[in-house]
């Protein structure tokens, strides 16, 4: 291996060290939205994203969608990242990507596909840099919700500074940059055939694999008692549950 490959394999390989050190964490409380909403602010503004706003947050209306899934990533205990996960189907049609590229993706809904839309992805400024691995490790819910859905395309809505990164893990671009509401820099779209890809993503980063319980744990939403999912398509209960590639 080169020393430009071993460069580039570093971050994977401690992705699977740091697992045991990250938690994944759903945002259900007022207050612990708010961390989050706050951390959007502090992540955009040091990138140059967005103008300075007197609340310090930066929050609209997918937050609080059905089909959507707000989630804070620690790092032994710290807040260092946080990414929201939308699901489109056909009878949840609504998320970021889809309007801001619905004559790309609307056409895939009538279809009957399912789609996995994560976005607005930050990192804490004081950390992202002394973790190279961050962005693995949170984005790693986006293939972890491809799994618990059943997902057909996983899409990204990424700057084009950003798109080598999604393509060293299989995301291919489908849209150049347009405007995103919100932010002063355009957004591309990038996405991966899930069924086709999965066991070539899996097989090259293993760390990205997960297990049914830690799936069920992450995306079913519990209230008074009882369970729901906005979404419930069937998926193998026993699936292997390592993340050690296949043989």
């Amino acid at each position: 291996m080169s020393q430009a490959e071993q460069t580039r394999s570093r971050p994977f390989e401690r992705g699977i060290e740091l697992l045991d050190h990250v938690d994944y964490q759903l945002a259900e409380t007022e207050a612990e939205k708010d961390q989050i909403y706050r951390l959007r602010y502090r992540a955009y503004l040091q990138e140059g994203a967005i103008l300075p706003n007197p609340d310090h947050k930066i929050s609209d209306r997918f937050d609080d969608l059905p089909n959507s899934w707000i989630f804070g990533v620690r790092l032994d205990g710290e807040l260092v990242s946080s990414l929201r996960i939308s699901v489109a189907s056909p009878e949840y049609p609504l998320t970021p990507s889809v309007e801001v590229f619905p004559e790309l993706l609307k056409p895939e809904l009538a279809k009957g596909k399912v789609m996995v839309d994560p976005t607005r992805f930050v990192a804490e400024p004081a950390r992202a840099s002394r973790f190279p691995e961050l962005p693995y490790m949170t984005l790693r819910l986006a293939y972890v919700a491809c799994q618990y859905f059943n997902a057909d395309i996983g899409l990204a809505s990424v700057r084009a500074e950003h798109q080598a990164f999604y393509r060293r893990i299989f995301l291919r671009t489908l849209a150049p940059p347009r405007d995103y509401p919100g932010l002063i820099k355009p957004i591309s779209l990038m996405a991966i055939d899930f069924p086709d890809q999965r066991e070539r993503v899996f097989a090259r980063f293993p760390h990205l694999r997960s297990s049914y319980f830690e799936r069920r744990m992450l995306f079913e939403r519990r209230h008074g008692g009882g369970t729901t999912s906005v979404v419930r398509w069937p998926e193998r209960p026993f699936e292997r549950a390592s993340i050690v590639p296949r043989s």
